[in-house]
Parts: structure tokens; sequence; C-alpha cells
């Protein structure tokens, strides 16, 4: 079923040439067809990335749910972290740097030599100038150094709660990357080595049945008499061209794109059924096929990604792949969402087991049946909520050309229905970038940016009207935010707040510049307002993590810093919050602004100098008989004054405004210290729950549980403190809590200090550290956990 575009066409200009042929030009919609909303929001951030090497791939940039931007490069992936620091008092956005420095094995390397030397050597140019010219063999063919692309894994994947890498260089090599102390990053799987390794085992066959480790073939038998044709051996199967293609083509990755997290259930050692999670990387070939990685979560050094499945498809010429992933209540299914150079669009069933109300499509769901040729690239699928049907949907967005092709899938007690068409009149040249941002729209609703080829971005954003979908097209940048330069690729950070715009060198003078720059800019997509009220929002389970919207903070905090002030009317529904939810996360928020307000006010200094006054003056006595009188001596006085505040650069209004701002400032520290004395108790009361809750006979903990009660105790009027002390007290009287150090193993409280190597983690903004995580899984747990202060994880 198709709905009908609800997007307003493109002008067009007709030309018509001497010869009598008609020539229609496409052009930009009109002013009156795009709507130019208040750009006020648009602000353009400091600092610049420089790079030092020119963008390369066909995902320029990618930005990871924790907040950090790579860019793809000749020479590295260039890596940007956004930091949302509260100790850094400029106005500028906190980011951190670092890069990633940038073979295949189709079967033995003599025998590889020998084919390629024989084709590369042939006589036929029917069968010499394809494989020359064939970039899949040859990586060498043309500018081939530097990286494809790339693509972040979800929040919560590697051993510190954070974001994996996916690298695919254009060698054709895939890697995976995790940062293990901060700033170094470190390779814990190569994809690559590891699906050459299981194809060559199975003999480079097309799909393995079952994923057991794999056998070496069997030996081979002598063939009897009557049988002329032996079985062909390596070197004959490497010099037929058809089959070296094929072997190459089916490990060649195209694109690759992460899942969500599944939760599964594992069978342990002592025959205990529990819960695991687990993450899928899908990789498409070049061939059209599929493969599935299984990364077992949390997933770090020395674990090893299983192949979960492999996907065949009847798919030529693939372009890209994206996850549909359906979770509605007790139903989830999933899918992947395959494009193609021909045009059509479709998605693959993906079956998998264990999973708790997981359902498989029986057959592939086409999207786009019309072979075009218009090729459908940058896949995108977000989740809708259709207020006319009160369900949830799910909307994938690609770019077709200078078009947007969009369809909404939804799921009923009828089956799945497809609704599709295309937003035509968006850009008048090919679409080279689209993102789709689920909080990046007005309000924090779905929008979707396009970046075409002449570096107009625009955003679109669906309006449901009745049960057909239009979409309202608006001007992102203004016209000279960036003069002189060329945007090539966009990126939205994790929830709308920021656009990072990798751009180069324009034109100079009508001409190209010899060495063009490049370099990556960020600018806002939300004003003040709009970020305190997404922050304010607590709709999604997930959402109450200060740390996943570190952006739309970053927002506040320039805010703060250049107003000397939080914004008005935050505080105020701060406070109603804090005291109508028992959530932590709004005394976390507090806290951020009270911090960001008292570093705005610290820039006065505290002690200025001594400045003369009138009430200070002192009159010695030879100066008091001077003269007709006192008249003279107020007016020499006065005169003094006013030359020391001459001098001093500052009138009395000035010395007023540091009075008041110091008085601001004591209130700030005052209400800044009570914020943090409630999140301490809450921790604390939090890690007395679980003591109570998980110590059944007498063991040797490092909690010091008897010094958490006694400072719970400190403080009456806690009524869920004071029951919580008094369960713990009466199971202390019935068993021992022998505690010790978790360092030097001294029993608290300590006899004697001992030196040992300290050994622990500290939070992304170094507000509290944690000792290494314990074998006991509860311990674990809260050793694993935020940091109570800023949220961020601990590294």
């Amino acid at each position: 079923m198709a709905a009908p575009v609800a997007a307003s066409a493109s002008s067009a200009d007709v030309v018509q040439l001497p010869d009598g042929l008609v020539v229609v030009i496409k052009t930009e919609p009109e002013a009156e067809e795009v709507s130019r909303p208040q750009l006020g929001a648009v602000l353009k951030r400091e600092p610049v990335i420089s790079l030092m090497s020119p963008l390369s791939g066909t995902q320029l940039v990618t930005w990871s749910q924790d907040h950090r931007l790579a860019v793809s490069t000749t020479s590295a992936v260039s890596l940007v972290e956004l930091v949302c620091d509260v100790r850094n008092s400029k106005q500028g956005m906190a980011v951190y740097r670092t890069s990633i420095p940038v073979r295949q094995d189709v079967g033995p390397a003599s025998e590889l030599a020998k084919a390629k030397h024989k084709f590369s050597s042939h006589r036929d140019p029917t069968i010499y100038q394809p494989f020359m010219s064939d970039w899949v063999i040859n990586p060498q063919v043309g500018t081939h150094r530097g990286v494809k692309c790339t693509s972040w894994s979800p929040l919560g994947c590697d051993a510190s709660g954070r974001c994996l890498l996916a690298l695919l260089l254009l060698d054709h090599r895939l890697t995976v990357h995790q940062s293990t102390k901060r700033l170094e990053w470190s390779t814990v799987a190569d994809l690559t080595a590891l699906y050459s390794q299981r194809l060559a085992a199975c003999n480079y066959a097309h799909k393995k049945v079952d994923d057991s480790p794999p056998r070496p073939d069997p030996a081979p038998s002598p063939c009897p008499a009557s049988d002329p044709d032996p079985s062909p051996t390596t070197a004959e199967t490497l010099l037929n061209l058809e089959e070296l293609r094929r072997r190459y083509r089916m490990q060649t990755p195209l694109r690759m794109e992460w899942s969500g997290v599944y939760t599964i259930k594992r069978l342990t050692a002592d025959h205990a059924c529990r819960e695991a999670e687990m993450v899928l990387l899908a990789v498409l070939m070049e061939n059209g096929d599929l493969v599935l990685w299984r990364f077992d979560l949390p997933f770090g050094p020395g674990a090893k990604p299983t192949v979960y499945d492999v996907i065949p498809t009847d798919v030529v010429d693939p372009t890209g792949v994206a996850w549909w992933e359906y979770d509605v209540g007790d139903r989830r299914m999933s899918g992947l969402i395959l494009g193609s150079e021909a045009g059509p669009v479709k998605i693959m069933p993906v079956a998998m087991a264990g999973i708790k109300g997981y359902f498989t499509l029986r057959k592939p769901v086409v999207l786009w049946p019309e072979e075009d040729r218009i090729p459908a690239e940058n896949i995108r699928c977000v989740p809708l909520y259709h207020p006319a049907h009160r369900t949830e949907c799910s909307l994938v967005v690609a770019s077709r050309g200078c078009y947007v092709f969009w369809c909404l899938l939804m799921i009923s007690p009828a089956g799945l229905s497809v609704h599709n068409a295309h937003v035509a009149g968006v850009h008048s040249l090919p679409i080279v970038a689209l993102e789709a941002s689920r909080r990046g729209g007005e309000g924090g609703g779905v929008a979707v940016y396009t970046c075409s080829l002449d570096g107009r971005v625009k955003r679109l954003v669906p309006c449901f009207t009745g049960d057909t979908m239009e979409f309202r097209q608006e001007e992102v940048l203004p016209p000279d935010i960036l003069p002189g330069r060329r945007i090539l690729s966009i990126a939205v950070s994790a929830n709308g707040a920021y656009l990072a715009l990798a751009n180069t060198q324009g034109m100079v003078g009508g001409h190209h510049p010899v060495e063009r720059s490049y370099q990556v800019n960020f600018v806002s997509l939300k004003t003040v307002q709009a970020a305190g009220a997404l922050l304010l929002d607590l709709s999604p389970p997930a959402a109450q993590s200060l740390y996943q919207r570190a952006d739309l903070l970053d927002l506040l905090r320039w805010a703060v810093l250049r107003d000397k002030a939080a914004p008005p009317g935050l505080m105020a529904e701060l406070d109603q919050n804090i005291s109508t939810s028992d959530s932590a996360y709004f005394r976390r928020f507090k806290l951020f602004l009270l911090r960001m307000l008292t570093l705005a006010l610290r820039k006065v200094p505290s002690d200025p100098r001594w400045r003369l006054s009138s009430k200070a003056i002192v009159v010695d006595g030879a100066q008091a008989e001077a003269g007709e009188g006192e008249g003279e001596g107020e007016g020499e006085d006065e005169m003094e004054v006013v030359e020391e505040d001459r001098e001093d650069g500052r009138t009395e209004q000035q010395v007023k405004q540091e009075e008041e701002a110091g008085r601001s400032l004591a209130e700030a520290q005052a209400e800044m210290k009570a914020v943090e004395a409630q999140l301490i108790r809450g921790h604390m009361k939090k890690v007395l729950g679980d003591v109570y809750l998980n110590i059944w006979s007498a063991v040797n903990t490092s909690i010091p549980t008897c010094g958490l009660v006694d400072y719970l105790s400190v403080e009456p009027g806690d009524r869920a403190a004071e029951v919580l002390i008094g369960h713990i007290k009466k199971k202390m009287q019935k068993q021992k809590f022998p505690e010790s150090c978790s360092l030097c193993g001294e029993v608290l409280p300590f006899s004697d200090h001992k030196q040992t190597a300290l050994t622990f983690q500290h939070c992304l903004l170094l507000d509290s550290i944690a000792a290494e995580p314990e074998p006991d899984e509860w311990i674990k747990k809260i050793l694993k956990g935020p940091c109570p202060f800023c949220d961020s994880p601990m590294i």
C-alpha cells in the first residue's frame, strides 16, 4: 500500500535548445515551500577540530551514544570525546582527542601469488583488464588507503559500560576496538582474520550449517581408474577466475551495523540458568551475504566473538544495511534492512533463539520493489508512536539520489502493514549523508537530517495527518555559518543537541586550492530552554541517566558560564521535582547546575585588592591643623578617593556587583554541599540495603558496614534510614560482620597502617573512586555502578 507523497514537489526550469530539444532543470524549492524557522538555536561552537589528513570513506563522521565522534581519514580514525567538564571555566566545548592509526587470506600465499601472476600477465584482454581493475581483488587500484566507515555499538558493551567501535578500512580489514584507559584504544577482535580462518576450514563453502569448531578436511581418497577427473586441488581452484572472485567477494565487508542489546538465558557450569546479555554485529559482504557476529557482554580483552549466523541473500549489488527492531511490551521482532544498487529495499528475517517474546519474520518483506537503478543508501530506522492508531511503529528512511525514501511499518493483529513513498524537492543534487535522530525535532521528536553534494543541510520532521504522514522541510544552517567551506558530511549527537559538520576548503578566488584543509565544526541545534525541558523529561526509563544526556548538559553549561546564572525557572522546576520524586537524577542535575554556577561566579577574584575608601582615610594631626579647617581636608580626601578608584579601574557599582556575586557564591556553595550530602546518604542506604540482602553468614567483607551505620545515624528524621539501620543492627546481633580493607587486608577499624599498592577505578569526571570489582556478584554490581555524583561510568 503506497501512501500519498506528502512533500512539496521541487520547482523546475524548462529550457528549449536550438535543435528543438526540451531540457527540464530541477531547482531547489522556493522560499514559500521550505519553512525557515528561527535560527537562534544554531550557534557555532568552539573548538574547531583540525584534521591532519584528508577525509576518506563513505561514512565520514559517526556519533556514539557515549558522546564520542569518529572521523574517517586516510591515515587514522580521529576520535573526539565530548566531556561535560565541571572544572573547566571556558565557554567552549570540552573535548579530548585521540586516534587509531590505519590482508586477506583466500588460500595459501604461494598459490595466491601464482594465481595473481597468471591473471595479471594474461594475454586475453577480457581476462586481464577485469582482473586488474577489480578493486576487491586489488585494493591498490586507485586511492584505497584509509578508513571506509565506522560503526558504534550501543551503550554498555565494553567492560566500562561504554561503546565498542567497529572499524572498516579501505583494504577491507574489519576490526573491533575499545578504549581501556580513557584515551588508549586497543584492538579486541580482528573479524577479517577470524572469518578467513572459518572459511578456509570449511573449504570456502557458501554457508556453514553449524558454528562448531572447524574440522580439517578429510584426506582425499584415491580416484578409481574409471574416473579420469580427480578432485581439483587448491591451486587448480584458484586458477579459476570465477572461483577467485567468489572467494574474494564472500569475505569482503561492505558495511556493518550493530544491533540492540538482547537478554538471553545461559546455562552456567553449575547447571543454573542465568540471564546474560549479547549484541550482534551485522556485516554486509560484497556478494550480498549477511554475517552476524555475536559479542557476549561485557566484551573485553581476552573475549572472542563467534559467528551467530550467515544469511544468504539474492542481492547482486548491495549498498547498505540497517537493523529493524520492534520492541513493544512482551513482543519483539527484528530484521535487517538491505538496500541495493538496482533500487529495491527489503527486510531479511533474523532467527534468534533463547530470547523471551521474540518472533521471527516468516519471509523477507519488500519495502520498495521497483528496479529503477537508483541506489538506496544511508538507511536509517527509528521508532515512532502513531497517534491515530495508538501503537508503536517504525520509520525507515534512506537516500535515493536526490530523493528521500521513507517507509512506515506497523504491526497489528492483521499482520505487518507497509506504507512507503518518496519525499521530492529536498535537494537538487544527490544526498551524500542522512541522519535520523530520535530527539532531534521540536519537543524532542524524531527528525531526519540530510546533506547534499553541494553542502546544503535540511531537516525533515515527520507529522501524522490521519493515516498518512507528511514531512515538514526546514533549513538548518544559516548561509554564512561556515564561509569559504564546503560541507561533506554530517552527524547528529545522541540527543540531537549538536550537529557535527565535516568540511573542507572551498574555492579561493574562483580556483581550487593547491592543498585543502579539512576540519570538523560543531553547531548547536537546540536552544537552552529546549535542552532544559528535555533534561526534565524522564518519559523513557533509560533516560534517567545524566551521563547519557551530556550533549544537552553541555548547552546548559555554556549558558551558565555565559550568564553567570542558572536558566530562569529551571531551579524552581528542579526543586519541585525533587520534592515529588525519589529519583537521584534530579539531585544530580541540580548538583551539576550548582557546580557550574559556582565555577562561573569564581571567575571574579574571591579576595580583591584592598581599595581606599572615604571611611578608611585617616587624617593625621598635622594635616588637620593645616588649612582653614575640615572642609579642605575633606575635599582632598574625596579627590584622593576618586584618584584611587580611577587607578583601580572600578566604580562603586562594580564593587556592589562583586559583593552580590560573593553572596551568591556563598549561597551556591552551601546549597551544593547540602545536595552532595543527600546524594551520599542515598548511596550509603543503597549499599547497606545490598549488604542486608546478600550477607547471610560471617564473611570477610570490604564494606565498612558499622561506619556507614554511624554516618547515617548522625542526621535524625530520615525514616527510611532508621528502618534500615534497625534491620542491620538486628542482623549484627545474630552474626558477626568482620570488615577488612580491600587493599592491605587489615581488619577494620585499623590497628596499624600499612603501605600497599593502590589500584582503583575513577569516574569519567574524577568525582569519585571505586575499588576493582570483586568476585561476589552483588559487590561487583556496586563497584561497577555509575558515579553517585555525576552519573558517569567508572574507568
